[in-house]
């Protein structure tokens, strides 16, 4: 009773809000067209700067203040381009490089990409999670055939398959309290969810929900739990609950977001990468991001 309390509160509180629409309301952040298409992979450091793939040109990494004023941050060595960014506990970031097959890594005040893991036998590593022991995964589509695979890096230079076969894998994210992995497949519209064994590997995989219409894209958990993804070609994002309960859909101003990220001096706002518009939009939520939460508990 006190779960389906908290869920009927939240209702009351997201109405309280915005009504219909007016608290949800896009503005952009960047102008339009100064990302390329190819805008990607939104995560936010523990100072509130933002960065993103392909600022200007394919194969850079934008660095975003919150005032929407953004600078080419560093340059992907010749032949490789960005897709997800992340950073774990020590601020270290970590990129998808889709075109050269590999994850890099950049140590916290450093702009030199390092090799963290090179695996040729992957389609095109896409985005990619951090749980708190530092393990990643990586989401891993063949765009051409429909279907995907699902990487672990436990340490660098590891590369572990924990599932092949899938649907297009593309959004990922683990829970807050990193008990549970979410991936998403674009084309068939379905999101799993695994159970994350001591060892970093999955286990009990079962759908959480599934969509009749659009693709899906980056995805990243709330303090609370819910679950929010970009529903690309609709032009929304969408908060899901833990159970897989559809809780609000919200409209943006373009129709092919990306992928997001929580960031703000509360955390509680939310940076959408706009494929179509090659911007980055901005949305108010309830609750601070998970992973905001995290570096900032200390604050």
């Amino acid at each position: 009773m006190k779960y389906s309390l908290n869920y009927f509160l939240l209702g009351l509180f997201l109405m309280g809000l915005c009504g219909t629409s007016c608290a949800f309301q896009s503005t952009d952040l960047t102008p339009e067209f100064s990302f390329t298409e190819g805008i990607e992979g939104p995560a936010v450091d523990r100072s509130g700067m933002l960065f993103a793939v392909n600022f200007k040109e394919q194969g850079t990494i934008g660095r975003v203040n919150e005032k929407g004023e953004a600078e080419v941050y560093f340059h992907l060595p010749e032949g490789s381009i960005g897709n997800g960014i992340r950073f774990d506990k020590e601020q270290h970031m970590y990129i998808a490089d889709y075109a050269g097959h590999k994850v890099y890594r950049v140590k916290s005040g450093s702009r030199t990409p390092e090799v963290w893991v090179d695996g040729p036998e992957m389609n095109q590593p896409n985005d990619l999670a951090i749980s708190d022991a530092g393990i990643i995964y990586l989401s891993d589509p063949n765009w051409e055939k429909n279907s995907g695979n699902l990487w672990m890096v436990p340490a660098a230079g590891k590369l572990v398959l924990l599932e092949t076969g899938m649907g297009t894998t593309n959004g990922i994210e683990v829970s807050p309290e990193g008990k549970f992995l979410y991936v998403n497949e674009s084309v068939q519209r379905k999101v799993w969810k695994y159970n994350i064994l001591p060892d970093g590997t999955v286990s009990d995989k079962r759908l959480l929900i599934q969509f009749e219409d659009f693709g899906l894209d980056g995805m990243r958990c709330d303090e609370k739990g819910n679950l929010l993804i970009t529903r690309y070609g609709k032009g929304t994002v969408v908060m899901v609950s833990r159970e897989g309960k559809l809780l609000k859909e919200i409209k943006l101003k373009g129709k092919n977001p990306s992928n997001l990220a929580f960031g703000g001096k509360d955390g509680k706002t939310v940076y959408v990468t706009m494929a179509d518009r090659g911007c980055v939009e901005v949305i108010r939520l309830p609750y601070k991001g998970n992973y905001y939460s995290k570096i900032h508990k200390d604050d």
